[in-house]
């Protein structure tokens, strides 16, 4: 035991001694590496003196060189010797630094050479080779932002550099050293240390770097390159930190002369000082038109340099520049009002820059510029791409509109905030008319570019609207159109914030319907003014009690109306139409305006009248309201600025009337206007400008009728004011409803440009890209544009060839076999059926022509045409076709990402080289894609067809069995297609005849309207109808549905049928005894209507008077009334009648005709039996239940209709 601890304690020590020798080694490791860390700092040191060295030496050596060899005078003794002795002493301290470089003022080593480049005496080679000192002790990163002195060594660097001047020397030379300050200023910029940089000496970087942009357009191609480029760089350094500067008091002041501190280092001031001379730059025009082309000239370059940097700017600022004031309202005002203003009257390239400059304010700063996007929308994109520009010009401005509707929200939000507003214009409509308009193909001329385009634009409108409402998973959609029930003030826009989602959606709605009344409204105003504005307070747009604002509101923003009523109503003097006058002129904002662009905005609204009185109200209106609102004292009344007003107005017309030939004089104008304020003068220089202003432009006094078509000064500066006072951009997401909607107002064109293209288009893709807008229409028109749908099935419908009434069938069949459109048709058209039947209605006529012309032509399958025998056994074939190309997700929805890849693959499949080859007939490669249209499915799951779309397809197949539309070569035909018809009609019944009683009523009202056709004939119509209808009633009483109602409809039906033509009881004498026959001996107790009865038992007895049915006919009716089980109150009169009529038969044999006397004398004791309980009239329709009488005298149940 004790040498076994001794053991155990050996052990331990000598583990303690191996964990001591293992600290040693780490010990010794961390001394190496220290020594290993501190030799390659050491080695840097060195490296930075050594570098220092050769740099002292090398501006030295250049200073001293002769600048002529016959001279021996040396520059040491011309230069100052401050800047040799402070290079020689610079030398001294190189290897002996005191501390490391990182930690020495910069100033030391960097004063030199920047004494150098301060200096005018030293030679521009000199000056070069201080500069790329600099460049290279720069970026070393010798010193950063910590090190002691490092703000003055990067304040001095640009102060020296940026005030260095060169002597003239040669131009190469010149060029060498402003490419050395560029270099110099973008790496300064680049340090860690710039950030100690106040902004002046941000902005003094960024104008000497402007300045050498403008010199090297005389210094070569590459300066100018390195000048932007470098000039590029600056910028992107400078506005890459707004999102890191935190908002200050100084951005809140209007004092834009704050001085800078030191410490906080450069920021927002000078951000907002480079922003506004970025924008002053776009004030440089020079378009030259050059053999009737235009060129681009130095000024246009110039536009375009600017553009690129404020595009970087934006770009990298994020939203940063949203969160400071003064930025943000240069972007509002100066930036969007240079933009709208040369966005017409610039090259392709410029405008492209503009676009695009727009763009980027758009997707970051939108909620700040809602009346400049639609003012850009307005008087650039759409003034472009719609007004006679070039095409160049029309394929940037639909380029320009394409990128904004490829963001997922724009159309939405475009939308929301202009189209459902009635005080803006309708945007979104706008951008869709316009690519229809440029899409549109016609005959006869090659797509082109333009067209192709646009037709892009147009389905990115189309596949976003249907990619949202597809992906809503509420699937209410509300009511289309709205309707306006209360009054609400239409120009009260309900806020998003603070709203709930449904109340603000519905309000969204109505203000769209109210913007919808309004246009309206000022269609009825310009023919008659008084039914204008009767109309807004039918339509609710206006309170019942007069409602002077809601009147001034409606001539205020409603477009189009005609200006001479306005005029003429606002001048009227009654008291209620100078209310009105007042709300009118106060919606105007004339803040920070003068007097004449105020009454220019004034007076463009509406035609001043004639009359003086009416002159003078107005003009009293307008007078109060400027006087009220400006923003200077100049005026000391309103009296004042109306008798200037009238002044300016008889101005006016001197200067612009053609009659009038001695003009006024500036003096004599200024003359005619003394002592007018108050007893004294205006101050002549208001007055000077004044006149200017009307002589060089007139005011628009007889405006016309219509939308303004350019920007002018005083209606940006309206705008301005305007939106300071109206709710922000609306960001939103979608909604289905909404969707629908704003896909409404652009479905007629849409439809109408697909449909031409498709027929026009020759290129494959393109024909592709059809279906696929078919595919996205038909998924939006889903949710309650039925009537879109409709139209685009019946425009489809005509491309598959088979609605062609002047081609024979094997013009069309070659026409189906060899074009590649017409099977694509095909198949969409039926595809569309099949996923999206329950929106089709009037579009079931198209389809169901489609289909009778693919049954002539033999192409249907024979699963199809066999659908009616398939039905009357109880179940519905479909072999012979194939799946579905689309499919449906988990939900219910229509997936239709795969479903021209389907498509493509079935028609690639019918080339017909490849048929061939394959030993396929050209019949049965057309019947291979009909067989992908799934035809059957339309009937075999129309029970869940909701009952508007049944009706419709129920109509159209009996019109269809009518021959209404229908056009037979023979009888054959004739009688094939009818046969047809009722076997479809019989399919749908049957999969519906637990609703029967919802549309049969329908149904025998369209029978009633086809049998008073004047082309109608009863034969076949009416034979093929009965055996349908017969075979429907079947499958009703095997239901055991007990419905009433539903076997009265159809027996009325059946009724309705044989008396048009009684021939055809002979003619379909066996089926009708046969399913007669089965009637009463297998469903008898599922008879429950006394016409049902009626029309069996005298079906029986008719058709029971052929000898060859004579026996099948007594011997049921036998059955039925053996021993009364089969008699009730509801059928006793109708076996009797049939009885009766057997007997009665020539050829009846007697021992049946004895039966069937005794039958009936055997049934006098039912009715005793009746009688006795109260059913004194065999047709008695009193309930059994109701009694409690449910047992004969022989004991058997009573069979009779027990009323519910």
């Amino acid at each position: 035991m004790g040498k076994q601890n001794e053991e155990e304690e050996e052990v331990e020590e000598e583990e303690e001694d191996d964990d001591e020798d293992d600290d040693d080694d780490e010990e010794d490791d961390e001394d190496e590496e220290d020594d290993k860390t501190i030799k390659i700092r050491k080695s840097k040191e060195l490296g930075i003196s050594c570098m220092l060295n050769t740099e002292v030496g090398a501006v030295l050596a250049v200073i001293r060189r002769r600048s002529d060899p016959s001279s021996y005078i040396y520059l040491d003794d011309a230069l100052d010797s401050n800047i040799l002795s402070s290079l020689k002493s610079l030398r001294s301290l190189i290897f002996n630094p005191r501390q490391s470089w990182r930690a020495v003022d910069p100033s030391i080593y960097l004063s030199p050479f920047l004494d150098v480049i301060s200096s005018d005496d030293v030679p521009a080679a000199a000056t070069a080779v201080a500069l790329s000192s600099i460049l290279k002790m720069l970026k070393l990163d010798m010193f950063d932002k910590k090190t002691p002195g490092a703000h003055e060594a990067v304040s001095n660097v640009v102060m020296a550099v940026t005030g260095c001047r060169l002597e003239k020397t040669h131009p190469v030379t010149e060029a060498a050293v402003m490419m050395r300050i560029l270099q110099v200023l973008a790496a300064v910029m680049r340090h860690a240390a710039s950030v100690l940089l106040n902004d002046h000496a941000v902005c003094t970087i960024v104008n000497t770097c402007f300045q050498v942009v403008q010199q090297a357009a005389n210094q070569g191609d590459l300066l100018q390159r390195t000048a932007r480029h470098t000039m590029h760089d600056l910028i992107q350094i400078i506005f890459s930190r707004l999102l890191e500067i935190e908002v200050g008091d100084w951005e809140n002041s209007e004092s834009d002369t704050e001085d800078a501190t030191d410490e906080t280092g450069f920021g927002i001031r000078c951000a907002v000082d480079i922003f506004h001379f970025l924008c002053s730059l776009l004030n440089v025009v020079g378009i030259v038109d050059s053999d009737g082309s235009p060129s681009l000239t130095a000024d246009e370059d110039v536009q375009v340099f600017a553009l690129v940097l404020i595009n970087s700017a934006l770009e990298l600022s994020g939203d940063g520049i949203g969160k400071h004031k003064k930025l943000l309202r240069m972007v509002k005002d100066d930036l969007f009002h240079h933009l709208i203003h040369y966005g017409t009257s610039s090259s392709p390239l410029v405008f492209s820059m503009i676009c695009s400059t727009v763009f980027n304010i758009y997707y970051f700063h939108r909620k700040s510029i809602r009346l400049q996007l639609e003012a850009f929308f307005l008087f650039v994109l759409f003034k472009t791409a719609n007004q006679g520009y070039s095409i160049q010009l029309q394929e940037l401005a639909i380029e320009g509109i394409i990128n904004f509707c490829r963001q997922p929200t724009f159309i939405i939000e475009a939308y929301i905030n202009y189209d459902c507003d009635p005080m803006f214009n309708n945007i979104f409509e706008e951008i869709g008319k316009t690519l229809c308009k440029h899409a549109f193909l016609s005959g006869g001329t090659a797509p082109t570019s333009l067209q192709f385009q646009s037709f892009e634009g147009l389905m990115v409108l189309i596949h976003n609207i249907a990619d949202f409402v597809d992906k809503q998973t509420d699937w209410g959609t509300g009511t289309y159109p709205v309707e306006i029930t209360d009054y609400k003030p239409f120009w009260e826009e309900t806020p998003m914030e603070g709203t709930d989602s449904e109340t603000w959606i519905d309000s969204v709605r109505l203000r769209k319907a109210q913007k919808r009344k309004i246009m309206i409204a000022g269609s009825h105003f310009n023919r008659d003014d008084k039914k204008g504005l009767d109309y807004l307070k039918i339509s609710k747009l206006i309170s019942d009690s007069p409602d002077p604002r809601g009147y001034a509101m409606f001539f205020r923003y409603t477009p189009g109306l005609d200006k001479v009523k306005i005029g003429d109503f606002l001048g009227d003097p009654g008291e209620f139409n100078l209310k009105v006058l007042k709300e009118f002129t106060e919606s105007f904002e004339l803040t920070g305006l003068v007097l004449d662009t105020a009454l220019r905005t004034y007076l463009e609204t509406f035609r001043l009248p004639g009359e003086s009185q009416k002159i003078h109200r107005i003009l009293e209106a307008f007078s109060e309201r400027f006087y009220n609102q400006q923003s200077s004292e100049i005026f000391v009344s309103k009296d004042a600025v109306f008798i200037l007003c009238y002044s300016v107005i008889m101005l006016n017309t001197d200067q612009h009337n053609p009659q009038v030939k001695k003009k006024m004089t500036e003096d004599e104008f200024i003359r005619n206007n003394r002592a007018i304020n108050g007893g004294n003068d205006l101050p002549r220089e208001y007055l000077s400008d004044l006149f200017q202003s009307i002589a060089s432009k007139a005011i628009t006094i007889f405006g016309q009728t219509g939308s303004p078509i350019e920007m002018n000064p005083s209606r940006w500066i309206q705008l301005i004011n305007k939106s300071n006072l109206i709710l922000p951009y609306i960001k939103c997401g979608f909604d289905r409803r909404i969707g629908r909607d704003m896909f409404a107002v652009i479905a007629g064109p849409s439809v109408a440009t697909l449909s031409a293209i498709f027929e026009h288009a020759e290129d494959e893709e393109i024909i592709h890209e059809c279906i696929e807008g078919l595919f996205a229409i038909a998924r939006i028109c889903q949710y309650g544009l039925e009537d879109t749908l409709d139209e685009l099935i019946s425009s489809f419908c005509k491309f598959t060839t088979l609605l062609n009434p002047y081609a024979s069938a094997e013009e069309t069949l070659f026409s189906f076999g060899h074009d590649l459109k017409p099977r694509m048709a095909t198949l969409a058209v039926f595809t569309v059926a099949n996923n999206f039947k329950n929106s089709i209605r009037g579009g079931w006529r198209s389809i169901i022509d489609c289909l009778l012309k693919l049954k002539k032509l033999k192409l249907l399958p024979q699963s199809v045409v066999d659908v009616g025998s398939s039905t009357a056994n109880g179940r519905l074939h479909r072999r012979g076709e194939s799946e579905s190309v689309i499919s449906k997700d988990q939900t219910g929805k229509i997936n239709t990402s795969n479903l021209m890849a389907a498509i493509s693959h079935c028609l690639s499949m019918e080339n017909l080289e490849e048929s061939l080859n394959l030993g396929i007939s050209e019949f049965e490669q057309n019947l291979k894609v009909i067989q992908q249209c799934q035809i059957g499915s339309i009937f075999s799951k129309s029970s869940t067809l909701p009952l508007d779309p049944l009706l419709n397809l129920g109509r159209s197949l009996i019109f269809a069995a009518a021959g209404k539309g229908q056009k037979f070569s023979t009888p054959v035909e004739e009688e094939e297609t009818v046969q047809f018809c009722w076997d479809l009609i019989q399919a749908m019944a049957s999969c519906n005849v637990h609703r029967l009683t919802q549309f049969w009523p329908t149904y025998n009202e369209y029978l009633l309207t086809v049998v008073q056709l004047p082309s109608f004939s009863p034969i076949p119509f009416a034979e093929k109808a009965i055996v349908a209808l017969i075979r429907i009633c079947l499958k009703l009483l095997a239901s055991r549905s007990n419905e009433k109602v539903a076997e009265e409809l159809i027996f009325k039906s059946i009724n309705m049928m044989w008396k048009l033509e009684r021939e055809i009881l002979d003619t379909c004498n066996d089926f009708i005894i046969q399913s007669v026959t089965k009637i009463l001996n297998k469903y008898s107790g599922n008879l429950l209507s006394q016409l049902g009865w009626k029309t069996v038992l005298h079906l029986l007895s008719i058709t029971g008077r052929h000898p060859e049915s004579y026996e099948r006919g007594v011997k049921a009716l036998i059955n039925l009334m053996a021993d009364g089980s089969g008699i009730s109150v509801t059928n006793y009169p109708s076996c009797i009648d049939c009885a009766f009529g057997f007997v009665a038969l020539r050829n009846s044999p007697v021992d049946k005709n004895m039966k069937l006397m005794d039958l009936m004398a055997d049934s006098v004791k039912l009715i005793v039996e009746w009688s006795r309980n109260g059913y004194s009239d065999p047709g008695s329709w009193r309930s059994f239940e109701e009694d409690e009488f449910s047992e004969t005298r022989r004991g058997k149940k009573l069979r009779g209709y027990l009323p519910p």
